[in-house]
């Protein structure tokens, strides 16, 4: 089958359609998928059947892979159900014990792990169970949101930074061995500019990390917190998002250089598992 690239229609966002991600792609197939990634921001693959060895291979097409976060190894134990690439997302627990991160708690609007100095380019989550209803994922463009922006707001961020606080997790649990933050002018995490280059494309789009503990350097904290009030409100906007409803085999990756994403809370007693792959990125410019 030729391959198909469906957009949503929404703001970002488009299926493939054509491939079968548990065979490797061909050089050619790569590069319309990726053309479609920078075109799109996320991609969704339907009704895949796919190993986490697939899923590795799949992954480092588009880069080297990180190694699963501390927090998620912490959470699950040793991760011993899945490959050390493979970050298990999931509220299941057994023998006492998770199998994997992040509960079935709604997820705050985020960019994944922008809180250290090289945050991963790109998320791939792929889903073995899912509950009957919940845990659906949006996303939002962040190029539009730039682009939309009042000319004051744009006009307040030029050549700003902000601080990724790093001490909780996008459900807002405070990570292992984190303290909690009470000043955020001293917050741990990296320091990114507020208005990034995706290295790619060449396009700009806001990068906000999360709103918990942000901290737009050089401002009084009054300051740095309207200022991100409005910001995270204006991204927030339904015009810039789209919402995907999860079934099982369905394969998603998007680009967090340049689009955020939050979940919906789920009944704890239903069984949800992902596996996620990490690529490597660069510092952010």
């Amino acid at each position: 089958m030729p391959v198909e690239i469906i957009p949503t229609g929404a703001a970002l966002g488009a299926e493939v359609r054509g491939l079968d991600l548990s065979r490797p792609l061909s050089d050619d197939d790569f590069e319309a998928v990726l053309q479609a990634w920078y075109d799109h921001i996320v991609l969704l693959f339907r009704r895949q059947k796919i190993s986490d060895d697939d899923l590795i291979g799949f992954s480092r097409r588009f880069g080297d892979l990180d190694i699963a976060p501390a927090s998620a190894t912490d959470m699950a134990g040793s991760q011993t159900k899945s490959r050390p690439e493979i970050w298990i997302i999931s509220n299941v627990v057994e023998d006492g014990k998770p199998i994997g991160a992040l509960g079935d708690k709604e997820a705050e609007w985020h960019t994944d792990m922008s809180y250290v100095d090289e945050p991963p380019m790109a998320s791939c989550l792929y889903s073995l169970e899912i509950p009957d209803s919940g845990g659906d994922t949006s996303f939002a463009n962040m190029y539009k949101a730039l682009e939309e922006l009042p000319d004051d707001l744009r006009a307040a961020i030029e050549g700003r930074v902000c601080n990724h606080d790093s001490s909780t997790t996008s459900v807002g649990e405070l990570r292992a061995g984190a303290n909690e933050v009470i000043d955020v002018t001293k917050a741990p995490g990296a320091k990114h500019p507020v208005i990034r280059t995706h290295p790619a494309t060449g396009g700009k789009s806001l990068y906000l990390g999360r709103r918990l503990n942000g901290y737009i350097e050089d401002l009084p904290v009054a300051e740095s917190e309207a200022l991100l009030d409005r910001l995270w409100a204006h991204c927030a906007k339904p015009e810039f998002a789209w919402t995907h409803q999860w079934a099982v085999g369905d394969l998603l990756i998007w680009d967090n250089r340049c689009a955020i994403h939050r979940r919906d809370a789920f009944d704890g007693s239903q069984r949800r598992v992902m596996h996620r792959a990490q690529i490597k990125g660069k510092q952010p410019f």
